[in-house]
């Protein structure tokens, strides 16, 4: 939805980090609780059932109720589908019964007051726009209505009613499980915007990335490669940001490898090698394209394996972060020649419709 409302502007990883807050914004760092529904929240995305009975128990330990348990996880079969929801609530009455078992008593927490007796359409619709700071109107829902009104009625009306758990931590949990999932970066960006209008600082969206992506740039776990570091030394040559992981050190082997991690719509500039390079994709949804020919759309185990002298680019699909090892071919006498960037309008082009 959030790729659609006027006031979501694009958030990228690196923007917002750990290193840039402000001392009055670490000053409202998540507290261990919060903290602990970003794991519990993520987990579930993910469906790591093991990290969810650990961050669930560390939530309660920390002050989580079980009602505001429940509603979390119950909020989240919105933004990760029925079956993760059914089995993180599953998982957390295991979590409930071993507990008791061991003597602890859980607080049980508020209840939901009663919602209104007006049609849910009506007050979800009246939440969405107090919730957004504005009306959500868009082309996508003039072209699907029906997702519109179950936006409104349901998600805003049925669920964000539910006063036994304020908006605040319904984004915080909402943003931490869009942050698990690379092919939800449109909507991640949307509502991180929503959850600073709702009271969440640019240090505790920080925070919320580094514990879920496990990194200070707040790349998602796309693929079990390490991110590495900001590709500062080729930046001049890519359209978005990346990162490089040098995967090999052995340069008698001749072989260098590294992964290359691209946020949304980043790509490098049309470039050629001497020696060639193979392309293996690792994580999230890209795209190769060689001058003159249809764009190649890349998913995890697709390889590509790229001739000498040969112009092309690769990079990330528009909606989507991703990951390939790139494998320098014939090193010792390989040479790269940067080209012109891919345009804009170029690249929409090429990965439209695939």
């Amino acid at each position: 939805m959030a790729a659609t409302i006027g006031l979501c502007v694009a958030i990228l990883a690196g923007v917002i980090s750990a290193g840039t807050a402000t001392t009055n914004d670490k000053m409202n760092a998540l507290n261990e609780k919060e903290r602990q529904i970003a794991l519990v929240s993520a987990a579930v995305a993910t469906g790591d059932a093991k990290s969810l009975r650990a961050a669930l128990n560390a939530a309660l330990d920390a002050g989580l109720t079980v009602n505001e348990g429940k509603e979390i996880l119950t909020q989240l079969y919105a933004y990760c589908g029925f079956p993760r929801s059914l089995n993180a609530l599953g998982n957390f009455m295991s979590v409930l019964d071993e507990r008791k078992a061991r003597g602890i008593a859980d607080p049980q927490g508020k209840l939901p007051s009663p919602l209104p007796s007006e049609p849910s359409i009506k007050f979800g619709t009246e939440n969405q726009t107090k919730l957004c700071g504005a009306p959500v109107k868009g082309a996508l829902f003039e072209f699907a209505p029906a997702i519109d009104e179950y936006l409104k009625s349901h998600l805003f009306g049925d669920i964000f009613a539910r006063d036994n758990l304020d908006w605040k931590t319904r984004e915080l949990a909402t943003i931490a499980a869009l942050a698990a999932r690379p092919e939800t970066a449109p909507q991640l960006k949307g509502h991180i915007e929503i959850g600073k209008y709702n009271g969440i600082t640019d240090a505790q969206v920080a925070e919320i990335l580094a514990l879920v992506c496990k990194n200070d740039f707040g790349v998602p776990h796309i693929s079990d490669f390490p991110v590495g570091a900001p590709n500062t030394g080729y930046a001049q040559y890519f359209t978005g940001k990346s990162f490089l992981a040098p995967m090999t050190t052995n340069a008698s082997l001749h072989v260098p490898v590294a992964n290359v991690t691209f946020e949304p719509s980043c790509r490098n500039n049309w470039h050629s090698h001497t020696g060639g390079q193979i392309l293996i994709a690792v994580g999230g949804v890209g795209y190769y394209q060689e001058r003159g020919k249809p764009a190649r759309r890349l998913l995890p185990g697709d390889i590509v394996e790229i001739p000498q002298n040969v112009e092309h680019w690769h990079g990330a699909a528009p909606d989507s972060w991703f990951s390939h090892l790139a494998i320098e071919c014939n090193p010792t006498t390989n040479k790269n020649t940067w080209l012109d960037p891919v345009s804009d309008a170029d690249y929409a082009a090429a990965t439209k419709g695939k």
